[in-house]
């Protein structure tokens, strides 16, 4: 779909937001009454894993936290990159410093940063990311929990945490107060959330609301079928 399309919708849906576009698509947004709850910036090939890519980040953050700030809405995404050869104790290192000097513009403005995990299993195109540095879910709240910031925490992509670890719900109840963002998709393939995979997102969403999570669950599968209809039925299946 467009995005126009996506937020007409949206709205038959009542869903609150339609997430990932950037800001030149926000006034479309509100025309719909509709909000960004996480905004797009740097992209996933690039991060705070290497030091020689802070400055590149930060500046689209910085430029990110601003739109979003004025726009009202609450969060932006952020990513580690890839690893290429460097150590887990490296990487942490430089994420932490990195991420530390963009934490304090983000508590300014009142925007919360979130760190996504994905997996690094999966080769296929947007289903998996090869050498992604954060592809590890406690590694990435521990990222988060020494930067020390309210608002740097972590995207928990249900997809992704059940293909690199699965246990989603302890992980879920173990990891709450660093939780800023979810996402959904179908595992395998990242499709539908329905019955045809191993995810039950019934039981994992009511755990969800009993952590007292109040934000945004954005759904990012990949449908098969009737693009509608498959969105309908997630919202259905994600509405406890």
């Amino acid at each position: 779909m467009t995005l126009a399309e996506l937020c007409v919708v949206a709205v038959r849906l009542g869903l609150p937001s339609v997430e990932l576009t950037t800001p030149n698509n926000f006034p479309l947004l509100k025309q719909h009454g509709l909000g960004c709850a996480l905004t797009s910036s740097h992209g996933f090939a690039k991060g705070f894993a290497h030091v020689e890519e802070h400055a590149e980040c930060l500046q689209v953050l910085r430029e990110r936290i601003d739109a979003s700030a004025a726009a009202g809405f609450p969060s932006v995404i952020t990513f580690s990159g890839f690893r290429r050869g460097i150590s887990d104790e490296v990487g942490t290192k430089n994420m932490v410093e990195g991420l530390k000097k963009i934490a304090g513009y983000a508590e300014e403005k009142k925007v919360t940063l979130c760190l996504e995990m994905l997996n690094s299993k999966v080769s296929e195109e947007m289903k998996g990311h090869p050498d992604y540095f954060c592809d590890d879910i406690d590694r990435s709240v521990e990222i988060c929990r020494l930067v020390g910031s309210e608002r740097v925490k972590v995207l928990f992509d249900i997809y992704h945490v059940q293909i690199m670890h699965g246990d989603v719900i302890r992980r879920v109840k173990q990891h709450k107060d660093w939780i800023g963002h979810y996402h959904t998709a179908g595992v395998p393939g990242r499709n539908e959330i329905d019955a045809t995979q191993e995810v039950n997102y019934g039981p994992i969403m009511q755990a969800i609301v009993d952590t007292g999570y109040r934000g945004y669950v954005g759904q990012e599968f990949i449908p098969l079928r009737d693009k509608v209809a498959s969105l309908s039925e997630a919202v259905r299946i994600c509405d406890v």
